[in-house]
């Protein structure tokens, strides 16, 4: 009984087949949407994931002021000095390694190339807090970071705008007034977090970047890499309470610098992006409720059109239990396909926009199924209350229709 239902609902289908694509399309573009909102959401949120991670393993931020972000009042506030990066790496346990950092947008000129980055005076132990990789030649030796020689380490992009394809090794950059020679490249890590281009960056010793750049020994960030398994927040409690004794910060007043845990913000904006993705996903399933609406509709049409042939059939010994499936699969089968073809589209949409997006594309085999059932459901839902007033007709009225 049940093929015959199938191969009527399919016979039926196949007779009106504009009218069944048009009723259909709702369902298409509510199955495709939700697909493709899930899974460029998923493929957003592994992205951020990445890009915090590859800011570095298990890394907290040390910088001077309350906030965080645009309108952080560090102006106010002192900044780091050498002792305070000696005293965290020597009286705080389970770190790795302790990076000072200080920052200078400067012009970098090669021949007859120049380009604008970033210069970080720092040491060795940037490499480690920051994760990064050398692509080619070495790091600073402990003398070229005493003496503050002008020896430096640059990123991918550096080196591509200044020496195009060729090895910048033993080459020399002018930085303001001073050369300095190139002893690293740093290995490619790509767009970071907020599309800052990570491998836009020169390493110099920090000593020789605060007497050459800066003019000062302030150091604005300090980076610091915990151990695999330590405590984050009693680590950052101790660097919190060793800070406020060397700041000389009273019990009353409040802190004069914040401590950044990578991980948490990943997890924040992860969490956010879960959030945006599942209330445009509920919003993209609003279109599905449209395309079930449009199926109840046309199949009410059908029962009208056809309600003489429902009478010849209950004439002739069908029942109406018959009569009911039979419908019922019909809207079934409209609702299923239109589910298969939104899965189809979806995938294509989000091959494509993940590709346009430098997004990872993640297949998730649950939300396909998910949406597919649902829009098999729609069918059972909506086509019910048609199929149940073709299987309620009477025969002898039926067969008087004109």
């Amino acid at each position: 009984m049940l093929l015959s239902a199938l191969l009527l609902a399919l016979r039926e289908i196949r007779r009106n087949l504009m009218r069944s694509f048009l009723t259909v399309l709702g369902i298409v573009i509510g199955v495709a949407a939700v697909i493709t909102m899930v899974t460029l959401g998923n493929g957003a949120t592994r992205m951020v994931s990445d890009q915090i991670s590859s800011l570095g393993s298990n890394l907290l931020m040390v910088r001077p002021g309350q906030r965080l972000g645009p309108g952080r009042d560090s102006a106010g506030s002192p900044s780091f000095r050498k002792a305070d990066v000696e005293a965290i790496r020597s009286q705080v346990s389970s770190l790795q390694d302790v990076a000072p950092a200080v920052g200078s947008s400067v012009t970098l000129v090669a021949g007859n190339n120049n380009w604008s980055a970033t210069v970080n005076g720092t040491t060795n132990a940037y490499l480690v807090a920051g994760n990064w990789k050398l692509a080619a030649g070495r790091a600073f030796l402990d003398d070229e970071e005493r003496a503050g020689k002008a020896v430096c380490i640059i990123g991918e992009t550096v080196r591509r705008e200044l020496f195009g394809s060729r090895s910048p090794l033993g080459d020399e950059i002018r930085v303001k007034t001073f050369s300095c020679q190139v002893v690293g490249l740093l290995a490619s890590k790509g767009q970071g977090a907020m599309g800052m281009d990570q491998d836009d960056i020169v390493l110099m010793p920090i000593s020789t970047v605060q007497r050459r750049i800066t003019g000062n020994l302030d150091i604005p960030t300090i980076l610091i890499a915990l151990k695999d398994g330590a405590d984050t927040p009693a680590v950052m409690a101790q660097i919190r309470g060793l800070l406020r004794e060397r700041r000389k910060l009273a019990e009353n007043e409040a802190d004069n610098f914040n401590i950044m845990d990578t991980r948490q913000i990943a997890e924040t904006l992860s969490g956010t992006i879960r959030t945006m993705t599942g209330l445009l996903g509920a919003v993209a399933a609003v279109s599905l409720l449209v395309g079930g609406i449009g199926i109840m509709n046309i199949m009410l049409v059908s029962v009208t059109e056809r309600t003489r042939e429902i009478g010849i059939r209950l004439a002739i010994g069908a029942l109406e239990g018959e009569v009911l499936l039979q419908f019922l699969i019909e809207a079934v089968v409209l609702s299923a396909f239109g589910g298969l073809v939104g899965i189809v589209l979806a995938l294509g949409t989000c091959v494509g926009l993940a590709a346009l997006m430098h997004m990872p594309f993640l297949f998730n085999p649950g939300i396909n199924l998910l949406a597919f059932f649902f829009s098999a459901a729609i069918g059972v839902v909506f086509g019910y209350v048609p199929a149940r007033r073709a299987a309620r007709l009477d025969p002898i009225d039926a067969l008087r229709h004109e």
